[in-house]
């Protein structure tokens, strides 16, 4: 038997003291950030925060999460509720996705658009409980995603809006022994949770939400609990995951794995300049709903076609690795600019999105990438880049 109290039920008021905002400088630290120094982390700037971009090496970390398990903190990430009879309808009119559609306990990938169809956000969406949802949004928009939603909160209506990102923590545990680390975290006869929903579970006197979802193509699990219970959650996962292979993994192999499988990055291959559709995100926008931010250009944009799309591409050389920015051509003509760019340490070649104009956007399609001035051949590829064996 599976066994959950009320999804979302975790209970620290918003207004006691922010935990995960100490500050250092202009930076702020997650509820972690002692655990990641302890451990030898290397702490870069992120989105405002120091974020662990490595412990050991990328590539370990990334092969940990591939062939084992890997744990992330992503605490930094932004934690939004919207409660209120109304509030799922309101949510409509401002995300892609149909909320209406989730069941209690179920989760959607959706954007925020602005008004002319542009990304401000591409988030998670849960419903948690009959009236409340819970939205986990980049770190980086976290306010700015909070402004907007306030900003067209509408006046007549009873939808409670708050911020808890501060009082709240987070991490991601992925990899093909998701399931064997949370038997061993939660109890051998509790029911992993389906996947794209999420669930309370007790744990160790308290209680987190588990949500059956992920950033790296692997299963996996996102964990989130009240930031006093951080460093508590943080240890037992890695001392109970010690038998999995279990290996902390930083930004870099976040994004490593998530390029692989063509994750989009907010910020780098979305932005309030490029829409869903040109994204290649069209499933994830439900043009049915006859009314939400940004859905005439959407709509224009689905009949008309995109003028350039997003595309995944593959170097065919060894060389240096492909990065964004740098120029896409084909046949000597710039027809677009990388977004993204790594070195794939499960394929050990170069690769990347990039958009490029929609007419030269056709899988096998051979283009170069223009790298500090030399041109290096690559090949337009299907998603994902990375397919397990």
């Amino acid at each position: 038997m599976k066994s959950r109290s009320q999804v979302g039920a975790l209970a620290i008021p918003l207004t006691e003291s922010r935990l995960s905002l100490v500050t250092h400088g202009e930076y702020s630290k997650t509820p972690l950030y002692e655990e990641h120094v302890r451990l030898g982390a290397r702490m870069v700037p992120f989105a405002g925060w120091l974020m662990p971009v490595q412990y050991t090496s990328i590539v370990e970390e990334h092969q940990a999460v591939r062939n084992n398990v890997g744990i992330f903190d992503i605490s930094h990430m932004g934690q939004l509720i919207v409660d209120g009879a109304d509030a799922r309808e309101w949510l409509n009119t401002m995300l892609t996705n149909n909320v209406g559609k989730l069941d209690v306990g179920m989760g959607q990938y959706t954007f925020l658009l602005n008004e002319s169809g542009g990304i401000i956000d591409d988030l998670i969406v849960y419903r948690i409980d009959d009236l409340k949802v819970l939205l986990v949004v980049n770190a980086a928009r976290t306010d700015e995603d909070f402004a907007w939603l306030q900003d067209h909160l509408p006046v007549a209506n009873a939808i409670g809006l708050a911020n808890r990102s501060a009082d709240f923590g987070g991490v991601a545990i992925q990899g093909p022994r998701i399931a064997e680390l949370f038997h061993a975290l939660f109890g051998p006869n509790i029911d992993l949770t389906p996947r794209n929903s999420i669930a309370d579970f007790p744990f160790e006197g308290t209680a987190v939400s588990v949500a059956r979802t992920g950033y790296t193509g692997e299963d996996g699990i996102e964990v989130f609990f009240g930031a006093p219970d951080a460093v508590k959650f943080w240890n037992a996962a890695l001392e109970k995951g010690k038998a999995f292979g279990i290996k902390p993994c930083g930004l870099g192999a976040r994004d490593t794995l998530r390029l692989e499988m063509c994750y989009p990055l907010n910020g780098s291959d979305l932005s309030p300049e490029r829409n869903p559709i040109e994204a290649g995100l069209g499933f994830f926008v439900d043009l049915t709903k006859s009314n939400f931010i940004g859905r005439d250009v959407l709509l224009e944009t689905k009949v008309e076609g995109p003028r350039e799309k997003l595309v995944p591409f593959r170097m065919k050389e060894k060389g240096p690795p492909p990065r964004r920015h740098y120029a896409v051509f084909e046949n000597g003509e710039r027809i677009g600019e990388v977004t993204s760019g790594t070195l794939s340490p499960s394929l050990n070649w170069g690769v990347g999105m990039a958009y490029v104009s929609t007419a030269r956007a056709k899988v096998g399609a051979q283009i170069d990438i223009e790298i500090r001035g030399q041109k290096f051949p690559a090949t337009i590829e299907k998603k994902p880049l990375y397919k397990k064996p």
